[in-house]
């Protein structure tokens, strides 16, 4: 018999999979050809590197990260807004700092899919919950 999926736990999952393919995409892109001497410069794809970079990108890739938890705990309405807000900050994020190297691509396609999805069951939410009587 087949039980349905608690909603929450679709929307950590997909925050689990942004994650991750927020961090491959970085790791498979060490692996392109003439990357390492840039990394070893400073300068990837035209961009210096410091530590202030270094700790705004943390701080973009963490909320992701924290959502997945984040999904499990915060209460309905909170979750909402702290998903959507996130979802538009982690969007700008992918898009904003992407680059146009057909596996980095590949994986911002499929990192907005899955924020899409995430908006949509989590404006979907809103709907599914049972109204108060006042």
């Amino acid at each position: 018999m087949h039980r349905p999926v608690a909603r929450r736990h679709v929307i950590s999952s997909l925050w689990t999979m942004v994650a991750l393919n927020i961090a491959f995409a970085d790791i498979l892109g060490l692996y392109t050809p003439g990357t390492l001497p840039e990394v070893m410069s400073g300068v990837i794809e035209g961009v210096a590197l410091s530590d202030n970079l270094m700790l705004i990108a943390a701080v973009f890739i963490q909320i992701p990260i924290a959502m997945i938890v984040a999904t499990q705990l915060l209460a309905a309405r909170t979750l909402r807004l702290v998903s959507l807000v996130a979802v538009l900050v982690t969007a700008l994020f992918i898009i904003g700092g992407g680059s146009l190297k057909p596996h980095y691509i590949f994986f911002a396609l499929c990192e907005i899919a899955a924020l899409a999805a995430i908006a949509v069951l989590v404006w979907g939410e809103a709907n599914a919950e049972p109204r108060r009587a006042d």
